[in-house]
């Protein structure tokens, strides 16, 4: 098993979805393996998705795109991350050359985070994950005791 291939299959048995989505054809493949072992719905999606607007059945475990954003525009690939991020899929992964034209700030602008630098075959990959569970980590002055002032409630009008 290629390296690449090895670090999806890691996240979806990290994972263990029960619902995943899958966008290019090494995570259709993987996709597709982990459904018939597993039980899990898979839906395949192509780059098109994007454009006529994307419906999904339900909100997903795993998202995983490879083999795709290479290939088209720039707009056009932000618009699907985005589209599956804000349907509430809990976990994305993005399997991307490094020379196609995305970067690392493109992919932190969108709450994900560098999980691997991949060299296969003279060609280097980056695997960037997105995992809501812990996008967006706990502040500690985010929080009522900082800025509901219960003591004043019922005492003062301002």
């Amino acid at each position: 098993m290629s390296e690449p291939i090895q670090a999806l299959a890691n996240i979806i048995d990290g994972c263990q979805p029960k619902t995943m989505v899958a966008l290019g054809e090494t995570s259709e493949k993987l996709a597709s393996r982990w459904s018939e072992h597993h039980g899990c719905d898979a839906t395949f999606l192509t780059p098109d998705d994007a454009k006529e607007g994307l419906t999904l059945p339900e909100v997903q475990d795993l998202a995983m795109i490879t083999d795709t954003l290479e290939h088209i525009d720039h707009a056009r690939g932000q618009t699907l991350i985005g589209l599956l991020r804000n349907y509430g899929t809990r976990q994305i992964a993005v399997l991307v050359t490094e020379n196609s034209g995305w970067n690392q700030s493109d992919f932190v602008g969108l709450g994900f985070k560098r999980q691997a630098k991949i060299e296969e075959n003279g060609e280097s990959l980056a695997l960037y994950t997105y995992n809501i569970s812990n996008y967006n980590h706990k502040r500690t002055w985010n929080n009522p005791r900082f800025w509901a002032n219960p003591e004043m409630w019922d005492k003062a009008r301002w």
